[in-house]
């Protein structure tokens, strides 16, 4: 089975969802969209591969915005045709955080800034916890879905849309997929600064998060678990 990875930046990793991908039988073929060296210039030309021959499609994290194309420049366009003719062709779709708010995008939905920004280890209220476990999961973004139709919510806080379905397709906006090692790197990548404007310690963050690294896990497999079950193989 052939799963296509979409990592956006150079940081961010399949990580534990990958991990638990490979576990299923699944083989990740990862493309990155914006390399390092153009990490604080976005705005790259990049070809997205066609959705069609994928048994499944995994769009990570990003630190830009969906909306902002200024920033991120022409290539959301072809990343939300490919998730677009993906859910067309009922190819399971998995999109977390950045990878959500496409997916929504792609559907019909939109995406708008958050009341507040959430960094940091949260709970949420799920509907559905051998879906969407309650956590404690991950959480870094300033955006959230206005999702589309048909679609169903399946978690939220007080802040968002935390998890929702449609049809083959799952959206998150926590990250399953964290490392601590991971969070380093989004730390040293101007994260550090952005914690301390919103009132969280970076050095903190980090060391919750190596506390949570067991718990996270656990919490990554029952997720992608329930995904394939639930969601991806639904209608098999």
């Amino acid at each position: 089975m052939r799963a296509l990875v979409i990592k956006h930046d150079h940081v961010t990793e399949p990580g534990r969802v990958g991990d638990r991908l490979v576990e299923h039988g699944y083989e990740l073929t990862t493309v990155t969209v914006v390399p390092e060296s153009r990490h604080h210039a976005p705005n790259v030309e990049f070809d997205f591969p066609d959705a069609d021959g994928w048994d499944l499609v995994v769009s990570l994290g990003a630190p830009w915005s969906v909306y902002d194309d200024l920033a991120i420049g022409s290539w959301i366009g072809g990343e939300l045709a490919l998730l677009r003719k993906a859910h067309h062709l009922g190819i399971p779709v998995l999109g977390v955080c950045f990878g959500a708010q496409a997916l929504a995008t792609a559907l019909g939905g939109s995406v708008e800034a958050s009341p507040r920004p959430e960094i940091g280890w949260t709970e949420v209220e799920t509907e559905v916890p051998d879906l969407v476990p309650p956590g404690p999961w991950f959480q870094w973004h300033y955006d959230r879905c206005v999702l589309p139709p048909g679609a169903v919510a399946l978690a939220r806080n007080t802040v968002c849309t935390q998890a929702f379905r449609a049809g083959r397709a799952l959206g998150v906006q926590f990250h399953p997929e964290v490392t601590t090692a991971m969070v380093r790197g989004w730390v040293d990548l101007g994260g550090a600064e952005q914690c301390v404007r919103h009132g969280v310690d970076p050095d903190e963050l980090l060391v919750r998060s190596r506390v949570m690294e067991s718990v996270a896990r656990a919490n990554a497999r029952r997720l992608v678990d329930g995904f394939l079950d639930q969601v991806a193989h639904a209608a098999d």
